[in-house]
């Protein structure tokens, strides 16, 4: 399962209506450190699909986003709980520990 792609018009339903909390990716396809934490991204989101939902915003496709949340620098993966960023992390790290960044949502 890999993380989905989310756009503007469907931010609201996929992230900030769901019940689960999610983790939003927002990258850039000439990013590397993006290129390097998008198959992590994708093993957390199959392993923890019952508890957290991963989704992918393209900040060069999705511009408006990326201003309205703030993100300045990328890979920024920000963890959205009702509707709020409850948790914000910025660059590539390994998988140990982004699922150590996310415990609280995965109890």
């Amino acid at each position: 399962m890999s993380a989905k792609n989310v756009t503007t018009a469907s931010f609201q339903a996929d992230v900030l209506d769901n019940p689960k909390p999610v983790m939003v990716d927002f990258w850039a396809e000439w990013c590397g450190p993006c290129r390097m934490v998008s198959p992590i991204l994708d093993e957390i989101a199959t392993e923890y699909a019952d508890k957290i939902d991963i989704v992918k915003v393209n900040v060069d496709e999705e511009p408006e986003l990326a201003m309205q949340y703030g993100v300045t620098g990328i890979p920024m993966m920000a963890v959205f709980q009702g509707g709020t960023i409850a948790k914000q992390m910025v660059g590539a790290k390994p998988k140990t520990a982004i699922v150590e960044d996310l415990a609280a949502f995965l109890a």
